[in-house]
């Protein structure tokens, strides 16, 4: 085919963490080596191998420090402890190791927007008024209405649902937390908290650990005076206040600061997740060389595109709303052509432990079109532009929960306030206990962040190999039919083998991490085309997302003399169409240009 050109060639600048594939790890439910149900930090190391293998250049652990795990180990008890319930720091070292000898690295899950309520910084600063770290977290009196009823300072609502205020009858005031209760936020206008950071990093960092993804680092700055978030929804008391915390007023200056006094200080890789902001431009401050912060962010619109938005433009993460390829090509495009001369750099992945899995979001989990789909999910992933993450069973085309499953397996605390907060609304509304709650049951089954979040499935035993004993967690009902890594790994035709090929083809060709992006018929509601471009060598993306043949368009099915490095079929019956959920992409290498 004739190459497309881009009046704007530029080529990025290259460093390990840009071609580097990520494996995110959800500690708990990956693998239990001493069967307790729970995953731990020696069932991680007995897995190295198999992540190696895979093609993993770096691990990230979801938190795995000592916590309550009211919100799953993102409430953190003490920064510089593992929780008994994965290991010992010994562990933590002995996995270091393992990871560093056999070529990877291991990047941990800073976070530090709150802590826990059971942390020591917390206890002392709800001891007293007249504590020295009273003023580490976020504390204002309370309000009053005309009849004399306490309220709290603002009308914000948490992200679990609920104020986001807590009282605390000891020194009677409330607290801020953003999260669950026992979450408080700390106090990032507080240099000694700052320091304290700073402190928790080096720990880390000089232990030996190569890295950090930040949780929600764009709401560790406030709005000076804590106003009340506008009124979008008349029927609750608490309001979305994303507009008074989101990308905040000081946020770039504490990350220059923790740049200046940390990061610039070692060879590591740093990303930010900042959820709630879909502007590039915002998000580009957070990366941007030449501002001295972060290497990258994970942006959250691809990821939020069947997500409700409400009037203010606050998601509804767990409302489903349905979404238009076309919608779904343009984002992609928009993330892959910003910013890039002036060294904006992307973090790609669709899925983490917050979203649902990938196949039966945007691909197909039915029996027919599942392992095609997450083929094409992988061909997709495989070959943007940026550093690439990985989910714990993404790579053996794990799906969501049954819908036959009832509330009682839902475990997230997200999942279960939702269903809660809004039986109670129900009930009051309706005045009866039996109110119809089926469309938020349907919400949980298509979005609930559970979906990611039950135990790796390593082969067709009881409880797929996860644990020798009770799971913390279900594992989903497919595990034995052949849907685990054992089966997969003996099958030339699994999702498992497929994902191995990809990351092989990625790390052979550079055009695929680093190359300029072109996007073809991008109106085209069933087809995502595009091609790359770096140098000498030229790639040609071609999917169908759909059950459909569909036949090609004459420019683009004219692949003659380009090689075909990726197929998600056995065959390649006819080059000038695409089969329901087919992938292809084609390399060609101009040598004279070499």
């Amino acid at each position: 085919m004739a190459h497309p050109t881009s009046s704007n060639i530029f080529v990025p600048s290259k460093a390990w963490w840009k071609s580097a594939v990520v494996y995110q790890i959800y500690p708990i439910s990956f693998f239990d080596s001493n069967g307790d149900g729970l995953g731990d930090l020696n069932g991680i190391y007995a897995k190295l191998d198999y992540l190696k293998q895979l093609g993993i250049d770096v691990l990230w652990l979801s938190p795995i420090y000592q916590s309550p795990l009211a919100d799953m180990g993102y409430d953190i008890s003490d920064y510089c402890q593992i929780d008994p319930r994965y290991g010992t720091l010994e562990d933590w070292d002995r996995l270091l190791a393992g990871v560093h000898q056999r070529g990877m690295k291991l990047i941990m899950d800073l976070v530090a927007n709150h802590t826990s309520d059971e942390h020591k910084w917390f206890a002392e600063s709800r001891a007293s008024k007249d504590s020295p770290k009273r003023d580490w977290y976020v504390w204002r009196p309370a309000k009053y209405d005309s009849e004399g009823n306490r309220l709290p300072p603002n009308n914000w609502k948490s992200a679990f649902q609920g104020s986001a205020w807590e009282y605390d009858e000891s020194t009677q005031e409330y607290y801020l937390h953003l999260f669950a209760s026992k979450q408080p936020d700390l106090n990032w206008d507080n240099p000694d908290v700052r320091k304290a950071i700073w402190e928790t990093m080096r720990f880390w960092l000089d232990r030996g650990c190569d890295g950090f993804r930040m949780d929600v680092i764009n709401h560790i700055s406030k709005v000076e005076g804590l106003p009340d978030a506008p009124i979008i929804y008349p029927e609750y008391p608490y309001q979305p206040g994303t507009l008074h915390f989101i990308n905040g007023p000081r946020v770039h200056e504490y990350l220059k600061e923790m740049n200046q006094q940390v990061l610039s200080h070692y060879d590591i890789m740093t990303v930010g997740e900042t959820p709630a902001s879909h502007d590039p431009d915002e998000l580009a401050e957070y990366v941007l060389p030449e501002n001295k912060e972060l290497q990258m962010v994970f942006q959250f619109e691809l990821t939020q595109i069947d997500a409700l938005r409400d009037a203010s433009g606050d998601i509804e993460h767990l409302i489903h709303r349905p979404w238009k390829l076309t919608e779904f090509k343009s984002i992609v495009e928009k993330w892959q052509v910003y910013g890039r001369d002036k060294g904006y750099w992307n973090a790609l992945y669709l899925e983490n432990h917050d979203n649902p899995r990938s196949v039966s979001r945007f691909g197909n989990d039915s029996p027919q079109w599942r392992s095609a789909s997450a083929k094409l999910l992988a061909i997709l992933q495989v070959t943007q532009s940026g550093t690439l993450f990985v989910y714990q069973g993404e790579e053996i085309g794990m799906k969501n929960i049954p819908r036959t499953w009832d509330l009682s397996e839902y475990k997230d605390i997200a999942s279960i306030n939702l269903y809660q907060e809004n039986l109670e609304v129900r009930q009051r509304i309706f005045g009866t206990e039996e109110v119809d709650m089926s469309d938020i049951l349907y919400a949980l089954q298509r979005k609930a962040r559970d979906h990611s979040r039950t135990p790796m499935q390593w082969d067709s035993s009881s409880h797929s190999g996860f644990t020798t004993g009770t799971p913390w967690m279900r594992v989903n009902d497919d595990f034995s039919e052949q849907w685990n890594v054992a089966d997969e790994t003996k099958d030339a035709d699994s999702v498992l083998t497929f994902w191995k090929e990809c990351l092989e083809i990625r790390k052979q060709y550079d055009v695929l991490i680093y190359g300029d992006f072109f996007s073809l018929l991008p109106e085209h509601p069933k087809l995502f085309l595009y091609t790359r471009t770096l140098g000498s060598q030229f790639a040609l993306v071609l999917m169908n997302f759909s059950t459909e043949t569909i036949s090609l368009p004459r420019g683009v099915s004219e692949t003659n003399g380009m090689k075909l490095v990726l197929h998600n079929y056995p065959t390649l019956d006819d080059p000038t169409t695409l089969r329901g959920y087919e992938g292809r992409v084609y390399i060609e290498i101009d040598t004279d240009a070499e």
